[in-house]
């Protein structure tokens, strides 16, 4: 609990706690249904893309409401924002759930519940990042030290999901909806009595203010902030793209189900968990090591996310390749959040880093449903599709991220 020392001499270690509840809380209410929706299409009579639908249409609201989000909570204070956000994902939760219990024909309502839910984790997950770079100033080492506190929770909360998912399940096939729910209550509670934001000393900033700065913060650092928002699509539509597809082959290829299908998930996304939480303790604010281990990364993603069709009927080596994947996006996270963070002004950085944020979530929205279109007839191309736009990402974070451009 080294990170929990660092910290300790300006942020109390319940409040690292409570934020790291927030990206715990948000993945939870998103993967943990991956593994069930094998399940909903048998019991709602859906086809496996309508079943996507159920992931993709949480991460679209989220996508289109994050730099909303972002703005409001530069303009009216993080906690503001987290907290109201906290009450809608658990009222999506108790729709959803309450419509699959009640409903002869729920899909509509759960999507309804889930779209909610999505607003709610516009307005809560993405507003941690900027939050932590509000406690700890200009400390970048503890900056991402936190940070990397907060990234192994969201990845954490990716280990635990196939897990409760399938154990809930098992009990009756609905409630991880009311499970979502319950956790959001849970997260409300600590962030409303641990999170003591710091107090601001200047006005925030009136809308055409911010606009024009924000605007003039995309032109002259461009270049790196898109090259750190395509990186965030890319290794979540990786990510998702491949929970989808094992959760449907480990059915349909293996015989593997139910909780057991769930800890079999587990495996890729724990070592992507402890790479994630190795990556965050060790990055210590330096770019010119940030630069380094995104490249090293990119290169394993690349290579190993083009072998996951390849060894689709071979359970073992599957696993491997996947693992390999999981471990190459562990330790990217970490880096990309700290990038973002640590080099983009206090005024700005909840708007940019929420940007950043709907950038992750339209991989997690286009995931799935893609996955569902080509694992039939594609499977084996859109994974060497992906592998070779991973090397083209490559490139581009070469030729942009760029040390002392960023730095200065």
């Amino acid at each position: 609990m080294e990170n929990y020392e660092q910290a300790k001499d300006t942020v109390s270690r319940w409040c690292i706690v409570s934020m790291a509840s927030i990206p715990l809380v948000m993945t939870l209410g998103n993967s943990m249904l991956i593994p069930v929706l094998p399940i909903l299409e048998r019991k709602v009579g859906i086809t496996s893309f309508q079943s996507s639908m159920i992931i993709t249409s949480y991460s679209v609201a989220a996508v289109f409401l994050i730099p909303v989000a972002g703005y409001l909570s530069d303009r009216f204070g993080r906690k503001m924002v987290i907290l109201p956000s906290l009450i809608l994902a658990l009222i999506g939760g108790l729709i959803a759930g309450f419509a699959s219990w009640k409903l002869s024909d729920p899909y509509t309502w759960i999507i309804i519940g889930r779209i909610l839910q999505g607003i709610g984790a516009a307005g809560a997950m993405p507003i941690i990042l900027p939050l932590v770079g509000d406690l700890y100033k200009d400390d970048d080492e503890k900056t991402s030290s936190c940070l990397g506190i907060i990234e192994t929770s969201n990845t954490f909360g990716k280990v635990l999901s196939p897990i409760l998912g399938s154990v809930f399940a098992a009990f009756i096939w609905f409630l991880p909806f009311f499970s979502i729910a319950i956790f959001s209550l849970v997260s409300i509670v600590l962030i409303f009595f641990f999170v003591k934001v710091p107090k601001e000393k200047d006005d925030p900033l009136k809308m055409k203010e911010f606009l024009r700065n924000t605007k003039s913060t995309f032109k002259e650092e461009g270049p790196w902030l898109f090259t750190i928002f395509l990186n965030g699509i890319f290794v979540m539509l990786v990510l998702f793209s491949i929970l989808f597809f094992l959760s449907e082959n480990l059915e349909k290829a293996h015989d593997i189900k139910g909780i057991k299908k769930g800890f079999v998930l587990a495996i890729p996304l724990l070592l992507l968990c402890i790479a994630s939480f190795i990556s965050g303790r060790n990055i210590k604010g330096n770019l010119a090591t940030m630069k380094k281990i995104m490249i090293v990364s990119i290169i394993i993603l690349s290579i190993s996310t083009g072998f996951v069709g390849i060894t689709s009927d071979m359970l073992i080596l599957l696993l491997v390749v996947t693992s390999f994947v999981g471990i190459s996006i562990g330790i990217l996270l970490p880096v990309l959040d700290a990038i973002i963070t640590e080099n983009t002004k206090k005024e700005e950085r909840g708007t940019i880093s929420s940007f950043y944020s709907s950038a992750r979530f339209i991989g997690v929205a286009a995931g799935p449903p893609i996955m569902s279109l080509v694992m039939n007839d594609y499977l084996n191309l859109s994974f060497i599709t992906a592998s070779g736009i991973g090397l083209i990402l490559l490139l581009i974070v070469i030729k942009h991220i760029k040390v002392e451009n960023i730095e200065n």
